[in-house]
């Protein structure tokens, strides 16, 4: 965990002070809604279909014990007892009235949440991988450069009127958790040919109405230039980017018709320029960065403990848990445990105030009190020791926390649709608890192997469609809900976008597609440990669409 210091304090407390006033100002006529949307957004206040949503940054994923007790508190008393984790490593409060959100915000300060730079045309919450710091293929850990780049670019007064929204993801591993591809900056962490460790820099990566995958520019970054150089790309992304249409306004169309190459050259120049300032890092700073994080107190385990041993022969419930939430760590007896908030029949990413405080408890007992939040709309436990597996799984398993069904079909990502938000042209969660349903049986879906769907409500692709294996994008047609179908997409270090099926289907027979392309891929594999992803790679997408729409 990241131990925030009385700076951090007075700048949250200052902000809801002044939030405060505004809403006062608002409710009293004084401000118009107009007025009043560009303040509310750079507090990540959103006015939806139904009422104001509140997001709430989660600094790469990690929260504290302490934090998630906070949240399930605001959830409880301010909105319907239950919160949204996104694909952003974020969370959203749907139903929070305005006259009350100034409370709702300080008491999220007093734990050091706020929702700073969760909208509006900024830097947003800088993600990472939610193993980070744990996982034992990474080089470092990555948290402490998205730190650095978090407290650089928050309220930073160049980069807070952006053309669009923008975004940075890292990752220090070599499976990519963080989809940087689909970010405006990837920052890949890697070690060059004299040893030394750095960052391969991509730009333009994005989703949305025209999506592209991030392009590489800079092959290696030392990491001494890491801020400069960033601040070289959001000052030529700041000068030359489209403010005349938000449809064109985001950095991948300017990469795209600048060219990479053009685009990096022109970041070169204007790097060359400040690469030698005071944006260039000093390791005591970057070590003063670092010793802020606390790192739990590891025993001195054995891996295998005969409790885990003797728990995985005997139950067969807890050793399919075991296989499919499990991983391995970088310190020896300990693990990695991911919580799938995708139960039948629920909405994807939803967790209620009971869980989160139980959870919180859980974290205490059995994970030095931390707890991550990926982009997969899951959690995670990063610190559990092996030994303690079989109780933390009993207990999890009380709070509803326990599906084994993470990265299988019902591991559904899907944003809220038409059910809360103004710019959706179709209902996603009501697809997702059909299809949640319709793979229920957790043998099948072992079955089935490795396959993520992705639903997104429209055309923004918060669902993040464009890279699910299976993505569906809600269109409108003459009034109607339909999907569109992609397939063969992903979001790792293979990244790809996904290849459309054919026409757009009904809202009322999506999940029947789904379902179709699920069956035509288990007759076509090759055999039965050929993943969806590979098959479609091998085959391509017409003898699916041939399946598909041959009743249709």
């Amino acid at each position: 965990m990241y131990l925030y210091d009385d700076f951090d304090k007075q700048l949250v407390d200052e902000r809801v002070a002044e939030f405060r006033d505004q809403v006062a100002r608002r409710l009293s006529g004084a401000l118009t809604e107009d007025e009043f949307k560009p303040l509310r957004l750079m507090n990540g206040v959103y006015l939806q279909l139904h009422a104001y949503m509140l997001r709430v940054a989660i600094p790469y994923g990690t929260l504290s014990s302490a934090q998630l007790r906070t949240l399930a508190s605001v959830a409880r008393r301010f909105d319907k007892g239950y919160g949204h984790f996104t694909t952003r490593q974020n969370l959203q409060f749907n139903w929070i009235k305005l006259e009350q959100l100034p409370a709702a915000m300080a008491d999220l300060a007093s734990a050091g949440l706020h929702g700073m730079q969760t909208s509006g045309n900024c830097v947003r919450n800088i993600t990472t991988d939610h193993w980070a710091g744990v996982a034992p293929d990474e080089i470092e850990d990555p948290r402490i450069w998205a730190e650095i780049v978090r407290q650089h670019s928050t309220m930073h007064p160049e980069f807070s009127f952006l053309p669009r929204k923008f975004k940075i993801a890292i990752t220090a591993s070599a499976h990519d958790r963080a989809a940087i591809k689909v970010h405006d900056i990837g920052l890949r962490m890697l070690r060059n040919g004299a040893g030394e460790t750095g960052f391969e820099v991509s730009v333009g990566g994005g989703l949305g109405r025209t999506p592209f995958l991030g392009k590489t520019i800079k092959p290696f970054l030392p990491k001494r230039d890491l801020l400069s150089y960033v601040e070289a790309i959001l000052r030529v992304y700041n000068q030359y980017g489209r403010r005349d249409n938000i449809y064109k306004a985001r950095i991948k169309i300017l990469v795209h018709e600048l060219g990479a190459e053009k685009f990096g050259r022109d970041v070169d120049a204007e790097w060359q320029k400040i690469k030698d300032g005071v944006l260039a890092l000093d390791p005591a700073v970057v070590a003063n960065v670092a010793a802020r994080f606390r790192y739990p107190d590891y025993q001195d385990l054995k891996d295998s403990p005969a409790e885990l041993t003797e728990a995985r022969a005997t139950d067969a419930e807890f050793a399919a848990w075991l296989g499919n939430a499990v991983a391995n760590h970088k310190m020896p007896g300990y693990a990695i445990v991911t919580l799938s908030l995708k139960p039948e029949g629920a909405p994807p990413g939803d967790a209620t105030a009971g869980q989160m405080d139980a959870l919180a408890d859980l974290a205490e007992r059995y994970s030095f009190g931390e707890i991550r939040v990926n982009h997969e709309q899951n959690l995670t436990l990063p610190h559990v020791a092996q030994r303690d597996l079989p109780a933390l799984w009993r207990a999890l398993g009380a709070i509803g926390l326990a599906t084994p069904n993470v990265g299988l079909v019902s591991d559904i990502i899907s944003c809220p649709g038409l059910d809360y938000c103004s710019l959706a042209n179709t209902r996603s969660i009501p697809v997702a608890q059909e299809l949640s349903r319709r793979f229920a049986n957790l043998g099948a879906q072992r079955g089935i192997g490795r396959l993520h769907i992705n639903i997104s409500g429209c055309i923004n692709a918060c669902g993040h469609h464009h890279v699910g294996h299976i993505g569906l994008l809600g269109v409108e047609k003459n009034g109607e809900e339909f999907f569109q179908v992609t397939l063969g997409g992903r979001s790792d270090e293979k990244a790809e976008l996904g290849a459309l099926l054919g026409p757009a289907v009904p809202y009322n027979e999506v999940a029947d597609v789904v379902e179709d392309v699920v069956s035509a891929y288990i007759e076509l594999r090759e055999r039965p440990d050929e993943l969806f992803l590979d098959t479609v790679k091998r085959i391509g997408v017409e003898p699916f669409k041939e399946r598909v729409y041959a009743t249709r």
